[in-house]
């Protein structure tokens, strides 16, 4: 999903940096507001986290591989904004020194897998509350954020690259779609996972974003 430089248009990029740069800045503020002291080191260790997972890449079919994205874990561990901020960072320096993602696709790559994920794992994890507070339910709860946090990603993805040109929709929208679909399993197993683990270490650390 890392968009390199030349598949998007300049008024695509333009308006990609606009929305991230306008969204990294509230979350900046907003975060410096409402951040408590357990939550600093916490957004250190999960971008550090996140960072190292994505470096691992897992098969799909067809020989293309996917990596975990790591923004529902975020959102769902720290809240939305937060989760903006961390996916910024890992982003930022996946770019810069690994050259994943281009420069000039640094704003839509932001917007995509790191405002869009993180807004969409966040309210479908809270709506998920709906159902009740036990452990399965959080569990599923997170899996699902983590699903459609990957896909719905995607399909602004797609979308970028046709209106760019790039790709026309009825091509990319159906292959980033089915592609993710299948990632989006994977993101959610692995966060699935992570929350359990949470859940039995340090329970706790569920509750932050509501303090």
């Amino acid at each position: 999903m890392h968009i390199p430089d030349g598949f998007i248009s300049a008024p695509v990029a333009t308006v990609g940096c606009v929305v991230a740069g306008g969204s990294v800045a509230y979350a900046v503020k907003t975060t410096k507001k409402e951040m408590g002291e357990k939550q600093i080191p916490l957004m250190g260790v999960l971008a550090a986290f996140i960072f190292a997972a994505q470096m691992l890449n897992f098969p799909i079919a067809g020989g293309t591989s996917g990596h975990f994205v790591g923004a529902a874990l975020a959102a769902i561990l720290l809240g939305s904004w937060r989760g903006i901020l961390i996916m910024t960072c890992v982003l930022v320096i996946q770019c810069l020194v690994f050259q994943d993602g281009g420069l000039f696709a640094m704003g839509v790559n932001i917007l995509n897998m790191g405002i869009i994920a993180s807004f969409v794992a966040h309210y479908i994890y809270r709506g998920s509350a709906l159902f009740g507070e036990g452990r399965k339910r959080k569990l599923i709860g997170g899996g699902l954020a983590a699903w459609f946090s990957v896909v719905i990603a995607s399909i602004a993805c797609a979308f970028e690259l046709a209106i760019s040109g790039t790709v026309p929709l009825e091509i990319s929208l159906p292959s980033m779609v089915g592609i993710h679909a299948v990632i989006g399993i994977g993101e959610g197993l692995i966060t699935a996972a992570v929350l359990n683990l949470i859940m039995a270490t340090r329970a706790d650390l569920l509750e932050l974003q509501k303090a």
